[in-house]
Formats: C-alpha cells, sequence, structure tokens
C-alpha cells in the first residue's frame, strides 16, 4: 500500500454497508477520549463544536490522538459558513458536520468549504498532520486527503425534508444526517419519536440518500433499542450517546446503588 493511502475508519465502514458509531464529545478535554472510544468500540469522535466551548487547540491535539488510534475525528461545526473549517481540517479533522443544511445553495456551500477545487474552495496547504507533517507533492496528498475526508450535512428542520432531494443531490457529500431532536422541535413536536410526521420525514430522507447515492445517518434518539432499529432500516452514521450523559448516568447509578445497598 502506498504511504499517501490515507484511511477513514468511518468512510471505509460505510463503503463496506456498515454502520459508523460516534461518540459524542462536549465535556472532554484532553486526548484520552479518544482512547476510551476506541476501547468502547466506536469508530469516530463526535466533536460538538456547535454546543460546546472547545477552542481550535484542544480540537487539534485531541484529532490528531484520535489519527494516530484510528478513530475518526470529526468535527460538528457551527454552520455551513463557520470560518473555522479550514484549520480544523488543516490540523487532523478527517470529517465535517454541517448543521442545518435547509437547501441546496447551503449544501452547495458546504462542499465548498471542505472539498478542494475544482469541486469546492478548500485551500491547499502543506505538511498534513495525516502524512506525519512529511513533505508530500500535491499530485499524491491532495487526491489523499480528499478521499478520506468525510462531508457530513444535516436535515434538522421541515423545510430541509422538504429540499432532501436537491441537497442529497449536490456533488462531494457522503452523509446525509437527520437530527431528530431540532427537526421535531421544528415540527412542535419535540421529543415524539414516533410521530406520524417525524417517520414520513425519515423515510423520504432516506429515500432521496439511497436515490444519489449518499450514506443515511440519524441522531438524537438515544435509546440503544430505537437505535439498532434505525441501523436496520439503513443508518451507517449515528452517535451513540454524549461524554456528558455517559458520566451523568454512569456516576447517578453508582451513588443510587450504594445508598439502597446502605439502606
Amino acid at each position: 500500500m502506498s504511504e499517501t493511502v490515507l484511511i477513514n475508519p468511518v468512510k471505509a465502514k460505510i463503503a463496506a454497508g456498515g454502520a459508523a458509531l460516534g461518540l459524542g464529545v462536549r465535556l472532554v478535554r484532553s486526548a484520552e477520549i479518544a482512547r476510551i472510544a476506541r476501547a468502547s468500540g466506536h469508530d469516530f469522535l463526535f466533536l460538538d463544536v456547535q454546543h460546546s466551548l472547545f477552542n481550535l487547540e484542544t480540537l487539534g491535539h485531541i484529532a490528531q490522538a484520535a489519527l494516530a488510534l484510528g478513530v475518526a475525528p470529526v468535527a460538528r461545526v457551527r454552520s455551513v459558513r463557520d470560518p473555522d473549517v479550514q484549520a480544523l481540517l488543516d490540523n487532523g479533522v478527517t470529517g465535517i458536520v454541517f448543521p442545518d443544511v435547509n437547501t441546496e445553495a447551503d449544501a452547495r456551500a458546504a462542499v465548498a468549504a471542505v472539498r478542494f477545487g475544482p469541486l469546492g474552495r478548500r485551500s491547499v496547504t502543506g505538511g498534513y498532520p495525516y502524512f506525519d507533517f512529511r513533505p508530500v507533492p500535491p499530485t499524491q496528498s491532495l487526491p489523499a486527503v480528499e478521499a478520506a475526508t468525510l462531508l457530513v450535512c444535516m436535515i434538522e428542520t421541515r423545510e430541509g425534508v422538504r429540499n432532501v432531494d436537491a441537497i442529497a443531490a449536490v456533488p462531494g457529500i457522503d452523509v446525509i444526517h437527520m437530527g431528530l431532536n431540532d427537526l421535531l422541535t421544528d415540527m412542535g413536536k419535540p421529543g415524539q419519536y414516533a410521530d406520524p410526521e417525524c417517520e414520513d420525514a425519515i423515510a423520504r430522507v432516506l429515500a432521496a440518500c439511497r436515490a444519489n447515492g449518499k450514506a443515511f445517518g440519524c441522531g438524537g434518539n438515544r435509546d440503544p433499542k430505537a437505535q439498532a432499529a434505525i441501523i436496520k432500516r439503513g443508518a451507517q452514521f449515528l452517535t451513540t450517546q454524549t461524554d456528558t450523559a455517559l458520566l451523568t448516568s454512569s456516576a447517578t447509578a453508582w451513588t443510587k446503588g450504594v445508598r439502597e445497598a446502605i439502606g
């Protein structure tokens, strides 16, 4: 294998027909979270820039640790116009998740930020961390980096669902990912995962993915049985739970157990 061939475990698992599982990161600020993700069977870290207070340096350190461990560092940024996308990609992040993609224009802006020309407008640099900062000619480095970079667009509103066929048809996108909590809130039905309108939206997005050769992703419902069910329906990109929620639930169960044991 050429030393310039890069493997993104998420893209590899999707290509093989499997489902990639991600650990949501909102709390932990150190590289140990990448080791925990690997030990717990996760394929990627879902670094939640949108809802957390991470700085770029912290994200870069976590991303480079994850790279070395074979876990894909994926960052959900603030919008399709987040100015930090370039810096994240140039410093170890191998996937960008864009929230609130509602139109074809939003999807094309996402592609422009992530993909090299002529498809996109990502700027070229040298000394990519994926190659341990070795100088690699652009003829080799750019195709390798491009192939290993994951681009995810989130559908989180009724408008996004209405436009999903046009969004999914945009070249350069790998995954169309539904954010059920925001979608249900936009519908005025927060937390009602079994609502018929939500079910119809899932079916419509899944059909658009299949028609356009995009992987289907889904997040929001944290019940393991519900997650297994959506994978069986075709989801290949899914976040299991966040570090914050896992720590809280485990700590709560532990203190409850101690108190019950002492009567």
